[in-house]
């Protein structure tokens, strides 16, 4: 069974393991008692400041990602192509984001082991749902940008609803492994996953960005507004995925630098402290963008958003395509 300080947290990138009675070792030993801070017991402040962000996703992250599902719904009749993709991802950050309280408790009064394996999988749903959705979402935009005519062949449904499909197959078959425990360097599935899907988001915007730099039209010094929108646009995706994302992709390389003890206590929680608080960062963002958000007066909505004037000149049906679906 587990007992691995870093599981107190986000166990993905490290196994865990319960103590267990040693039948080879004296008669008389004592079987330790079962405890989440197992190691880390005089250690906390890494984990409390990774349940203390989580406490952020509980508070802003909820009605944030409510908010997001309510909007999706709301634009039921009139979907962007990777509505789908943001509505699953919305719902596993909802589903994330309310678990701190249960764990705050399981950590002081409860000590169950039936709880925190409940816990463990909400930790793979978090590890698996948000880097392949958001690749997915990455890899959509990318597609409208880059091939246009490939993406006009590519807008039904059927084809966002087996992705998703076999994303969260995925996420599901992935997280109860993490529950069950005991299979053998099983962290390495994560580690592998967090490398490549940060790669390929990371150069998917970069892509992106570049395409729209260059998407200028003879005689033009600067970039067509909405093509300038949606490049900030990508921008701030990008910063945000670097900055949710790389502290997780950076500690694998300096885990040796570390004493054991040191690394699970404090530096692993820290780094996965920014990999959840994404919960609240990305609907955040993608609210941040809308024109018009629902049950939010306009006087709100002005102070958190910059608005882009509306542009004169005309836009060529590519600048359109590739704006439009970037922007919705």
């Amino acid at each position: 069974m587990e007992s691995n300080v870093s599981s107190s947290l986000n166990v993905t990138s490290a196994p865990t393991h319960f103590p267990q009675l040693n039948t080879t070792g004296d008669i008389n030993a004592t079987v330790k008692p079962f405890s989440v801070f197992d190691g880390c017991e005089g250690q906390v402040e890494g984990i409390l400041f990774d349940l203390t962000l989580q406490c952020i996703n509980f508070f802003i992250g909820i009605p944030a990602n409510l908010l997001v599902l309510a909007v999706l719904i709301r634009n039921r009749k009139e979907p962007s192509t990777s509505d789908m993709f943001l509505g699953c991802l919305a719902f596993m950050d909802f589903y994330f984001s309310a678990m701190p309280p249960l764990h705050f408790i399981n950590l002081y009064h409860w000590q169950s082991k039936e709880m925190w394996s409940a816990l463990k999988f909400s930790y793979g749903v978090k590890d698996t749902s948000g880097p392949l959705f958001l690749s997915c979402i990455c890899l959509d935009r990318f597609v409208a940008v880059l091939l246009p005519i490939q993406f006009g062949q590519l807008r039904h449904i059927k084809y966002r609803l087996s992705l998703s499909v076999l994303v969260l197959c995925l996420t599901f078959a992935y997280s109860a492994a993490k529950t069950v425990g005991g299979l053998p360097n099983f962290e390495k599935v994560f580690t592998g996953e967090i490398l490549a899907t940060f790669t390929w988001m990371v150069m998917c915007n970069v892509s992106i960005m570049w395409a729209l730099k260059r998407s200028r039209s003879a005689g033009e010094n600067e970039m067509h507004p909405m093509n300038r929108k949606a490049f900030k646009m990508v921008l701030s995706i990008l910063c945000i995925i670097v900055f949710n994302y790389l502290p997780p992709v950076a500690l694998f390389p300096i885990e040796d630098y570390y004493s054991p003890d040191v690394f699970r206590c404090y530096v692993q929680p820290v780094g996965f402290a920014f990999l959840n608080i994404s919960s609240t960062i990305q609907p955040l963002v993608y609210l941040g963008r809308l024109e018009k958000v629902p049950f939010l007066s306009d006087a709100c909505v002005k102070k958190c958003c910059s608005r882009v004037p509306a542009a004169n000149n005309k836009i060529t049906p590519e600048e359109n395509l590739n704006s439009r679906d970037l922007l919705q």
